[in-house]
C-alpha cells in the first residue's frame, strides 16, 4: 500500500501543498458521500486516539469524537484537568507516554509549540485542533464547503472581515495562497496580519496564482467576494478587550449593507461558529448589557439569509476530519494528484 500522507502529522497548512490539501479536500467529500449513504468505513479499525483539549470546544471535539467513531477507532479525551503539559510533567515525557499508548493524538490548545513538540516526541500521527497561531482542520471543512458551493476553487475570492490577526485569518491567508483562491483580509490597520505572514502568503501565491490583498477599505476589500466570512471579534483568552474590539470592529459588521457591496449575486456567507449574532447567549446578553449590542460580528439578518452555509461547514468539520485522520493513520492507497 502507497499514501503520500501516512504516519504524517496535520500540524499546520504548510506542510502540505496544493495537490495534498485538494487531495484530503476531495477525500473528505468522498468520506461524507459514504456517511450520507450509510456505507461503514472503519478505516481506523481497532486504532485508539488521544483528545487533548487546554481549550474548551464544541465543534471540534464531536467533531474528532463522531469521525474517530465512524472510522472504527475509540477516541479518549483528556481535558484540561487531565493534561498537565508543562505543568506536572514535560510535553516531550507526555507525548512519550501518549504515543506508547495511542495511534493517533489531537490537541487543541494556545501554543503551537506544544503542538509541534507532541509531534516530535511522540512517534505517532498528531493533528493540530486549534492553536492561537493556526486553524487547519476548521480550513479544509471551509474549503470543501466552498466547493460545494461553487464546484471548484478555482478563479475565486473569499474576503475575511474582522480581526485579521487571529487564527483564523492566519490559516485562511496561507491556505487560499497555497489553494489558489484571492484572499482579501479586510481589517483595521492596527489588526493587519503580521509582516512576515503577509510575505509568507505573498510568495506561496505566487506560485499558485492566488491575489492577496490586505485592507482596512471595506468596499475595497468585498468588491466581487464569492465569499464573506468572518469571525469572533475576541477570542478565547482575550476577553478583557471587548471594549477596544468593538471600537476597532464595529464599522467592520457583516451586515446586508456589507453584503450588497461585493456587487455579486452568488456570494456566500460562512462563518466558523460560535456566532453571536442574537440574544439567545449569556454571553451575548452580558455583551448587550454592558456594551448596548444586540448583534456583533454579524448580524441575524445575515447569518440567517439562504446565502448562509456556516451549518455545513460546521458539519464538514467531521468530514475533513476523518479525512485526515484517515489518511495518515488509515494505511490507505492515496496516490499523489
Amino acid at each position: 500500500m502507497y499514501s503520500i500522507f501516512q504516519g504524517k502529522s496535520f500540524l499546520k497548512e504548510l506542510d502540505f501543498n496544493q495537490a495534498e490539501l485538494n487531495n484530503l479536500i476531495d477525500f473528505a467529500a468522498h468520506l461524507k458521500h459514504l456517511k450520507q449513504q450509510n456505507i461503514q468505513h472503519h478505516y481506523l479499525a481497532g486504532k485508539n486516539i488521544a483528545l487533548l483539549f487546554e481549550k474548551t470546544s464544541t465543534r471540534t471535539r464531536a467533531a474528532f469524537t463522531t469521525a474517530a467513531i465512524d472510522l472504527g477507532a475509540h477516541p479518549e479525551f483528556l481535558g484540561k484537568n487531565d493534561i498537565q503539559l508543562g505543568k506536572k510533567e514535560s510535553v516531550a515525557d507526555t507525548a512519550k507516554v501518549l504515543g506508547s499508548m495511542f495511534d493517533g493524538i489531537e490537541f487543541r490548545g494556545f501554543s503551537q509549540a506544544v503542538v509541534e513538540d507532541l509531534a516530535k516526541y511522540s512517534g505517532v500521527p498528531v493533528w493540530n485542533g486549534l492553536t492561537d497561531d493556526w486553524h487547519p482542520t476548521q480550513m479544509l471543512a471551509d474549503f470543501l464547503t466552498i466547493k460545494e458551493q461553487f464546484g471548484t476553487l478555482e478563479n475565486l475570492t473569499l474576503a475575511y472581515v474582522g480581526d485579521g490577526r487571529n487564527n483564523v485569518a492566519n490559516s485562511l491567508l496561507i491556505t487560499g495562497a497555497i489553494l489558489g483562491v484571492n484572499i482579501h483580509i479586510v481589517t483595521p490597520e492596527s489588526l493587519y496580519p503580521k509582516e512576515e505572514l503577509i510575505a509568507l502568503a505573498e510568495k506561496t501565491a505566487a506560485q499558485s496564482g492566488a491575489k492577496i490583498l490586505i485592507t482596512a477599505d471595506i468596499d475595497e476589500g468585498v468588491s466581487g467576494a464569492d465569499v464573506i466570512y468572518t469571525d469572533v471579534w475576541v477570542s478565547m483568552g482575550e476577553e478583557d478587550n471587548y471594549q477596544e474590539r468593538i471600537d476597532l470592529l464595529l464599522p467592520y459588521q457583516v451586515n446586508q449593507t456589507l453584503m450588497n457591496k461585493t456587487k455579486n449575486n452568488k456570494t456566500i456567507f460562512l462563518h466558523c461558529l460560535p456566532a453571536f449574532h442574537d440574544l439567545n447567549t449569556e454571553v451575548a446578553l452580558e455583551i448587550k448589557e454592558k456594551y448596548g449590542l444586540s448583534e456583533m460580528e454579524v448580524t441575524d439578518e445575515v447569518f440567517n439569509a439562504p446565502y448562509a452555509h456556516q451549518f455545513e461547514q460546521a458539519e464538514n468539520r467531521m468530514h475533513t476530519i476523518k479525512a485526515v485522520m484517515a489518511a495518515t493513520l488509515g494505511n490507505l492507497f492515496i496516490p499523489k494528484a
